[in-house]
Formats: structure tokens, C-alpha cells, sequence
């Protein structure tokens, strides 16, 4: 019952309430780009995933070492990353000769990590993390789509010089 109270108390307490919402706004920021560019996962999957990330770290570091000193904290980490890696598996889609949903499952993977930063309590690293991605997302994105044209274009000139079309 005591054990109860003390993470009642501690779940609602400022420290734990602010981490959770940075978590959520963060996430949301990289979301938002995706649903801009009309990409799978956005604002909302992006913000879920980064606050149950922050979550489960919260718990695995605030709650359950102080009460179990010899538990391995690093085994929700590893926990996180793992399953994880399996929604961003979930985005990847083999068309043709070409894979669509990479970006997308890497940042599903990305935006657990700035979850677990924050749960941690390492803020500005989430915040400098979340910054840095979205902004090379919006400006390499033009940049990519330039390179698979000049790709596609060598390509086709290849097949068509070889008698392949």
C-alpha cells in the first residue's frame, strides 16, 4: 500500500509532469513534419511513441530502481529500442525495385530516443536532437528528391543504351 502511495505521489508530481509534456511536445514537432510532407506517422503516432518512450524510462529510473536497487534499468532501454524497432518495421514497404517508409521507421526509431532523453532528464539533448532532425529533414528533402531524379535519369539512359527498357 505504501509502495502505492509513493508512486502516486511521484507520478503526479511537477518534475515527472514536465517531462512528459516536453516528451509530448517534442515528439509532436517531428510529426508535424511528416504530416505536412503527407508521410505515414505523424503528429499524433510521433507524440504517443515519444511519451511512452519517456514513460517507460520514467518508471524503469525513477520507480522501479530506487525500489529495487539490483534491477538492470538498462533492460527497459533495451526493452524501448527493441520494440520499437518493430513498429518502424511495420512503415517499410518494398515496391518494385525501390523501399518506401526508411525515413519514417528511422524516425519512429529517432523520437523514442528523444522519449528516453527526456525521461532521463537530459533535456537539452532531446531538444538540440529534435531540432537538428527536423531541420536536415526539411532541407534535405529537396535535395534527395533531386538526387533519385539524376539516379532515375542515369539509370533509364544505362537501360535504354544497353537495349533495356
Amino acid at each position: 500500500m505504501e509502495t502505492y502511495k509513493f508512486m502516486e505521489q511521484f507520478l503526479l508530481s511537477q518534475d515527472v509532469i514536465g517531462r512528459i509534456l516536453l516528451a509530448a511536445f517534442l515528439g509532436s514537432i517531428a510529426g508535424i513534419e511528416r504530416d505536412i510532407h503527407n508521410r505515414p506517422a505523424g503528429l499524433r503516432t510521433n507524440m504517443v511513441i515519444s511519451v511512452s518512450s519517456c514513460l517507460m524510462t520514467i518508471l524503469s529510473i525513477d520507480v522501479f530502481l530506487p525500489m529495487s536497487p539490483e534491477v538492470d534499468f538498462t533492460r527497459m532501454t533495451a526493452a524501448i529500442v527493441s520494440g520499437v524497432g518493430f513498429l518502424g518495421a511495420g512503415v517499410i514497404m518494398h515496391q518494385g525495385n525501390g523501399i518506401q517508409g526508411m525515413t519514417t521507421a528511422a524516425q519512429i526509431w529517432l523520437v523514442s530516443g528523444i522519449g528516453m532523453a527526456v525521461g532521463v532528464g537530459a533535456y537539452s539533448l532531446a531538444i538540440f536532437t529534435c531540432i537538428f532532425t527536423v531541420t536536415a529533414l526539411i532541407i534535405l528533402a529537396p535535395l534527395s528528391h533531386k538526387f533519385s531524379e539524376i539516379g532515375n535519369n542515369n539509370n533509364q539512359e544505362w537501360s535504354m543504351k544497353n537495349g533495356k527498357h
